[in-house]
C-alpha cells in the first residue's frame, strides 16, 4: 500500500482553489469597474443556471465542447498542438451528412455508418498535418490552421445548390437525413437531453483507459515528455505523431454529431462553428483530464447560458467572454505556480535527506 502523502494532496488542492479565488477576485474587479455589482451578477447567474431548462441547455451545449476538448487533449498529451479541430469536425460533419442523406438504411446501421464516416474524414484531415510533420517537419500549428481554411473552402465549393446541397429559402444545406438517422434523446423536463451525451461519456472513458492503462498511452506520454528518451527506449516517434493526429482527428469527427444527428439533421450554412477553438480552452481548463474537461465544459456552458441573462440585467454583453478568459488564465497560471513551488519543496527535501545522510556517514567515520 502506498504511503499517504499529505503534501502532495495539499498541492493538488491548492492549484484549483488558487485559480478559483483569483478568478473570482479579478472578475469581481472587472464587473465593478464597469459599474455593475459583482455579487448581484453571481446571484443572477446561479439562479438562472439552476433552472431545469437551463440545466438541460448546459448539458447539451457541453457535449460537443467536451468531445472537442478530448480531441485537443490527445495531441496535448504528447506536445502536439492540434489547432485544426474546428476544420476537422466541420468537414467531417459535412461529408457524413452527404453520405447519410444519400442512404436509407435501418437505424442500427445508418447511424454507425454516419459516425464512422465522420471519424474517418476527421482522422484523414488531421492525418495530413501529422504526415507533413514527420516527413517535411512542418509545424502542426501552421498546417492545421491552413487546413482549417482549406476545409472551409472545400465545404464552400460543394455546399452549393446543384452540387452536394440543395436550397431551402435563404439556406443552403445537404439533403435531410432519413428518420432512421435520428439519434435517441433522454427524456427530461422541459426539453430532452441529447442522447449523444452517452457517446461523449464513453469517449471520455476510452480516452482515460487508453492513456493510463495501455502501452500505447504510456508511449504517447513518454514521447510528450522526452522524444529522445522515447526513441532510445524503442518507441517510433514518427509513428506516434501520426497515430496521435489520426486519433485526435477521429475524435474531432464526433464533435458535430450531436448537432447533425440530434438537431439539424443536415449540414447547412448555419451549422455551428468555432467549437474546436473552444475545445482548446476547455482542454487547458481541465488540464487534459477527462473529468476535469467534463467539468470545464459544463462550466463553459453555464457561463454562456447565464451570460444572456446578465445582458437583460444591464451588464455588458462582453462580460462573459472576459470571465471565460480570466478563468482559463487563472487556471494555467495557478497550476504553474503550484508546480514550481512543489518542485522547489521536493528539491529542498532531497537536499535535506542527502545532507542528513552525509552527516550520518561523517559520524560513523569519526566513531570508527
Amino acid at each position: 500500500m502506498k504511503k499517504f502523502d499529505k503534501n502532495k494532496l495539499i498541492l493538488a488542492l491548492a492549484a484549483p482553489l488558487l485559480a478559483i479565488v483569483a478568478a473570482l477576485v479579478i472578475t469581481s474587479v472587472i464587473i465593478a469597474s464597469t459599474g455593475g455589482d459583482p455579487f448581484h451578477a453571481y446571484e443572477v447567474m446561479i439562479d438562472f443556471g439552476s433552472k431545469a431548462d437551463s440545466q438541460v441547455w448546459i448539458i447539451n451545449k457541453a457535449t460537443p465542447y467536451y468531445l472537442s476538448a478530448l480531441a485537443v487533449a490527445i495531441g496535448f498529451r504528447m506536445n502536439l498542438f492540434n489547432i485544426g479541430v474546428d476544420g476537422q469536425y466541420r468537414i467531417a460533419a459535412f461529408f457524413a451528412a452527404v453520405v447519410g442523406g444519400a442512404l436509407t438504411l435501418p437505424g442500427f446501421i445508418q447511424i454507425p455508418v454516419i459516425i464512422i464516416v465522420a471519424m474517418a474524414v476527421g482522422a484523414v484531415w488531421a492525418g495530413i498535418a501529422g504526415l507533413l510533420k514527420v516527413t517535411r517537419n512542418v509545424n502542426e500549428v501552421i498546417s492545421t490552421i491552413m487546413l482549417n481554411a482549406i476545409g472551409a473552402s472545400v465545404i464552400g465549393y460543394f455546399l452549393q445548390d446543384g452540387r452536394l446541397a440543395e436550397k431551402e429559402g435563404n439556406l443552403i444545406h445537404t439533403p435531410y437525413l432519413p428518420d432512421s438517422a435520428h439519434f435517441f434523446e433522454i427524456p427530461t423536463t422541459p426539453k430532452p437531453v441529447y442522447g449523444f451525451v452517452v457517446i461523449a461519456a464513453l469517449a471520455g472513458a476510452a480516452y482515460w483507459f487508453a492513456l493510463n492503462r495501455t502501452r500505447f498511452g504510456f508511449d504517447l506520454r513518454t514521447v510528450g515528455r522526452s522524444e529522445s528518451a522515447a526513441q532510445a527506449s524503442g518507441v517510433s516517434v514518427k509513428r506516434m505523431v501520426i497515430t496521435a493526429m489520426l486519433l485526435s482527428g477521429a475524435m474531432a469527427g464526433l464533435v458535430g454529431m450531436p448537432t447533425l444527428l440530434g438537431v439539424s439533421y443536415n449540414y447547412g450554412t448555419d451549422f455551428p462553428t468555432g467549437i474546436g477553438f473552444t475545445g482548446i480552452a476547455i482542454a487547458l481548463l481541465g488540464r487534459n483530464n477527462p473529468v476535469g474537461m467534463a467539468l470545464a465544459a459544463l462550466l463553459w456552458g453555464f457561463l454562456e447560458r447565464t451570460g444572456t441573462q446578465l445582458e437583460f440585467e444591464g451588464y455588458a454583453q462582453e462580460i462573459v467572454g472576459v470571465i471565460q478568459g480570466v478563468i482559463v488564465l487563472c487556471v494555467v497560471i495557478a497550476y504553474e505556480i503550484v508546480r514550481r513551488y512543489g518542485l522547489k519543496v521536493q528539491q529542498r527535501k532531497v537536499g535535506e535527506e542527502l545532507a542528513a545522510q552525509a552527516r550520518k556517514s561523517d559520524k560513523a567515520e569519526a566513531s570508527a
